[in-house]
């Protein structure tokens, strides 16, 4: 399984960026696929996730209405378009993937591959 995310970049605040996250090696419709960020100092934080069937999405508070996971199962990429960023949004995005999901799927520990991080910069 490998996951690649791309996308990240430095942008004003209010602006907007696209992450994508690309997949090889897994069935996208029987697997959850997340977004996390690190920001530095700080522990790694949910963001969004999807679910196999791409109907059940879960988002962090603070993202929620800003923010949209999404997935397109014939290019095994999975997006996160963000608006309206905000500098506290500022951190390296990561997307992961589960093939199970026992308890809370916002848990990071419950995700067995990860990408590579795409670094956002909010910022004026």
């Amino acid at each position: 399984v490998q996951l690649q995310a791309y996308g990240g970049g430095l942008v004003q605040p209010g602006g907007s960026l696209r992450l994508s996250c690309a997949a090889s090696g897994v069935t996208l419709a029987s697997t959850y696929i997340g977004w996390f960020r690190q920001a530095p100092g700080n522990e790694r934080e949910f963001v969004a996730n999807i679910n196999g069937n791409g109907i059940i999405k879960y988002y962090k508070d603070s993202v929620k209405g800003r923010f949209t996971i999404s997935r397109d199962s014939a290019k095994k990429t999975v997006y996160l378009q963000m608006n309206s960023l905000k500098p506290e949004d500022t951190a390296d995005y990561y997307c992961a993937a589960a093939r199970n999901i026992d308890g809370d799927a916002r848990d990071p520990h419950q995700y067995e591959f990860w990408g590579q991080g795409t670094q956002v910069t909010v910022s004026s």
